[in-house]
């Protein structure tokens, strides 16, 4: 009897432990089951903190980078027109050698006076222009090419009929540029088409016309 109580006891006691864990394992599945429940809103919002940080770290990137480009650009654009009002300057000595030169080429008088000062300033030309394009200044001399507005400067316009409308024919002033940037424009004179001419009996006839 005492050994039947005992075998009861002891099955009682298993049933026991079993129903525990049982419900052990109920609790804690419920209890990571809410737990996740909590976890998934922080998690999406962890994410799109770091999303938005991400975001602001390249934005930052971009900006710094943009900033580096502008300062090189402005300190290599400081490096190549430091010179530009100097040139300007210059410029009027270059024209009016030039037109020393035009004047001597029309003296007729051949005297070793007027070689020598025509040699002289060719060669002061001479030695001016290399210095010039030394520091990238150069001429824009469009004889013959098309009227370009943004470097030419016209002063006026003539009938030709050995052009095609729109070419400059002649050069009054020569233009000049720094580094490719346009330091003043040509001054030219620009050819357009020839008129047509009406014969007199045709404008009579108009003007009768008229009458």
């Amino acid at each position: 009897m005492a050994k039947d109580e005992t075998i009861s006891e002891k099955t009682v006691a298993e049933e026991n432990a079993a129903g525990a864990e049982a419900t052990d394992e109920a609790v804690e599945g419920r209890v990571e089951e809410v737990a996740a429940d909590d976890l998934m809103p922080l998690l999406e919002d962890a994410r799109a903190k770091a999303d938005e940080h991400w975001n602001q770290l390249l934005r930052v990137k971009a900006d710094m980078e943009n900033t580096r480009r502008r300062a090189k650009q402005d300190v290599e654009n400081a490096h190549k027109f430091a010179l530009e009002k100097f040139a300007l300057e210059l410029l009027p000595i270059k024209d009016s050698l030039e037109m020393g030169l035009t004047a001597a080429d029309g003296v007729t008088e051949n005297s070793d006076a007027t070689a020598q000062l025509k040699e002289g300033t060719a060669l002061t030309l001479k030695m001016l222009t290399t210095a010039l394009e030394k520091f990238g200044i150069e001429a824009v001399d469009p004889i013959g090419d098309t009227f370009d507005p943004d470097k030419h400067q016209a002063m006026s316009i003539q009938e030709s009929a050995d052009h095609k409308p729109n070419t400059v024919i002649a050069v009054m002033q020569k233009g000049y540029q720094l580094n490719e940037r346009l330091l003043r424009p040509a001054m030219v004179v620009v050819s357009k088409a020839v008129a047509e001419k009406t014969s007199d009996s045709e404008s009579g006839n108009h003007i009768n016309e008229q009458a």
